[in-house]
């Protein structure tokens, strides 16, 4: 776990403030992680908003009453920030751009028992507002919508402290939450259905091994798409894949079960989804959007800065 640059917290214990904004590090992780598809953008921004907490004098930060909103709010202005410079950051990626896929937390732990390092995993919590389904459909929207959005909608924030927040009025926030919602498709996938999920998952699984493309068709919706993200790091789709035959196809193409290639069952933010590992390095991370039985999309992760997360044995980056 890293700490804030700058100035250290101080030591002294009666330091008033020491453990109530400490504590606030979990949410804010989570808030800029749903803002900014990126767990290592996310700690960065925690990173830089302690930053200037400690930045400030004691007398300055006695002045705040509220230390865990002011905090919130420095976070949100940093992604929001973040947020508007990042579409021109996206056109010059090679590719297609997916946000950064998270492990569960059981599965970070597995890695070296007994390290008493607290994982990223844990500092992430995982529901349907991290789905990958999820995120992606919020890359869609912009800068405010998806900060009025993730702060009113998931975190349960005020519409005045919204607008306190991202400088504009209360009506203002109720309307950019409103056009992100519409923008959200409907309804979100049932939670109760994981199980279900998880058999499509290792059925697609076992027919792409066996490269039965017949089999692949029949767990794909006929107007499914796979998209991969490589950065132009590694070798990728630089545009999805779109319709069960053709996605069918590529998969069975790929060389899924190659010499030294293995593919595991993982949960990928929070659902049903597979890792591609090659001598017991993960290369891919697949999340999926499944409705009933059938996959409609899937999403694979390539780019190995977003994989960090992943490296076996690996507990931070």
């Amino acid at each position: 776990m890293t700490h804030p640059s700058g100035p250290e917290p101080r030591a002294d214990r009666t330091d008033p403030h020491l453990s109530a904004i400490m504590s606030e590090r979990r949410q804010l992780t989570n808030l800029a992680y749903r803002l900014l598809g990126s767990l290592a953008d996310a700690e960065d921004v925690v990173q830089e908003t302690y930053a200037r907490w400690y930045a400030m004098s004691p007398q300055q930060q006695e002045a705040i009453d509220a230390p865990g909103a002011w905090l919130t709010t420095v976070a949100s202005r940093i992604c929001l920030d973040l947020l508007a410079s990042a579409r021109a950051r996206r056109e010059r990626y090679v590719g297609e751009w997916i946000p950064e896929p998270l492990p569960d937390r059981t599965e970070w732990i597995s890695g070296r028992p007994g390290a008493g390092i607290v994982d990223p995993a844990d500092r992430v919590t995982l529901d349907e507002s991290v789905n990958m389904a999820f995120l992606v459909v919020l890359e869609a929207m912009t800068p405010a919508e998806r900060v009025a959005f993730i702060l009113h909608d998931v975190f349960r924030y005020s519409f005045p402290e919204v607008a306190e927040i991202v400088g504009r009025s209360p009506a203002a926030c109720r309307q950019l939450a409103s056009s992100a919602r519409r923008r959200l498709r409907s309804p979100q996938p049932d939670a109760g259905s994981a199980a279900r999920h998880a058999d499509v998952v290792r059925a697609f699984k076992q027919a792409w091994e066996a490269k039965d493309i017949d089999a692949l068709i029949g767990l794909l919706a006929p107007d499914a798409t796979a998209t991969g993200d490589g950065g132009g790091l590694v070798t990728a789709a630089l545009h999805p894949v779109e319709g069960a035959e053709q996605v069918a196809r590529f998969f069975a193409d790929r060389p899924g079960a190659a010499p030294g290639m293995t593919l595991v069952e993982r949960t990928v933010n929070g659902q049903p989804g597979l890792v591609a590992q090659l001598d017991g390095v993960t290369v891919s991370v697949m999340a999926f959007d499944v409705t009933g039985d059938r996959i409609h999309h899937i999403w694979a992760v390539l780019n190995p800065e977003k994989l960090r997360s992943w490296a076996t044995g690996s507990r931070t980056r």
